[in-house]
């Protein structure tokens, strides 16, 4: 087996989380992770709180093992406050809450007492510091080579030891450039006690993806990413890693005109999103899921540094096991070089 003390705390078999990755991770995706050992974390999706209610009932009936559910406290522009959504998530006393893009301080005595895991990602180790003072269970370290969202400017290899050392004994999760036993196993001798699956977790039947976003995936190579701030209508001035599509490398040098939101931008398709069809103007910070229709090669496709290393569509749960698998593996064949 391969346990570490996050497993302990979590009550999962495996370290290994799924990411929440906006409008892509619902309850079939994280009920996958759960169900193979790790712990899958679906995004609150922009769903108001009702069906945020209705989306746990979901998952639970998919999954009797724990799981964890998103929400982001500063992020995209939404017609109802973070404050109703984590308010939804204690009432239902999901496993764990999750929290990334600003401060949650406000929340986590409130979850705890409800019987509640917090876990708080960011991209600092000022931030880890601030979580941990706030007293969340677990810290996830973001790298910079992180696709969707990145809080931070540091790489996984550097964050990483730096917050371990910054928050201990807080355990430790590496999120970034990590999709293979080998992430795995790196991130537990930089003193993580586990990781984030989010790139690898987009290329899997269960992931609400468009197929061409999941196609764009597997073609494409390390550096066909950027951090930029270009889908910042919605979420402006936030910067995201996307891939470098053909309207990302039309549009790179004019990025700032994706946070202005102006109201000329056209209209380049449609998604549903709460049961309802909602129209995306250029340079929408959703990216394109299953039921996205229109230009969807100008929507955001958010993917790290690590797509290089995705080749093919597998099952979430396929992932999950023979990643933690090979990485018992590669500790052993290292114990024997090193011995």
């Amino acid at each position: 087996m391969l346990r570490t003390r996050l497993c302990e705390l979590l009550e999962i078999e495996v370290p290994i989380l799924g990411a929440p990755l906006g409008m892509i991770a619902g309850p079939e995706l994280a009920a996958a992770v759960s169900n193979a050992g790790g712990l899958g974390i679906m995004s609150f999706n922009a769903n108001p709180p009702p069906v945020l209610r209705e989306e746990i009932h979901r998952l639970r009936r998919l999954t009797d093992k724990p799981f964890g559910v998103n929400v982001l406290l500063d992020g995209p522009r939404l017609p109802f406050p973070a404050e109703d959504l984590v308010g939804v998530c204690i009432e239902e006393r999901v496993p764990l809450l999750s929290f990334f893009w600003g401060d949650p301080t406000p929340y986590v005595d409130r979850a705890h007492a409800a019987g509640l895991k917090v876990i708080d990602q960011v991209g600092s180790v000022t931030a880890a510091q601030r979580s941990v003072r706030a007293g969340v269970d677990v810290v996830i370290a973001q790298g910079v080579e992180a696709g969707g969202h990145v809080a931070g400017q540091v790489a996984t290899s550097v964050l990483v030891p730096r917050v371990v050392d910054a928050v201990a004994p807080t355990p430790v999760v590496a999120a970034g450039g990590i999709v293979d036993a080998r992430g795995l196993v790196a991130a537990l001798a930089l003193g993580a006690q586990g990781i984030v699956l989010g790139t690898r977790l987009l290329a899997t039947p269960e992931a609400r993806a468009h197929p061409a976003y999941k196609q764009r995936v597997l073609e494409a190579r390390e550096d066909d990413t950027v951090r930029t701030t270009l889908f910042g209508h919605g979420w402006p001035n936030a910067p995201h890693r996307t891939l470098r599509t053909p309207f990302v490398r039309q549009w790179l040098a004019e990025e700032a005109r994706g946070s202005e939101e102006r109201a000329d931008e056209p209209v380049v398709g449609e998604l549903r999103l709460a049961g309802q069809t909602v129209a995306l103007p250029r340079f929408a910070s959703f990216p394109p899921n299953i039921d996205a229709s229109g230009e969807v090669e100008s929507m955001a496709m958010y993917a790290g540094q690590s797509v290089g290393l995705v080749h093919e569509i597998k099952a979430a749960g396929a992932i999950v096991r023979e990643l933690a698998a090979g990485a018992r593996d590669l500790i052993r064949q290292l114990g024997g070089v090193f011995a």
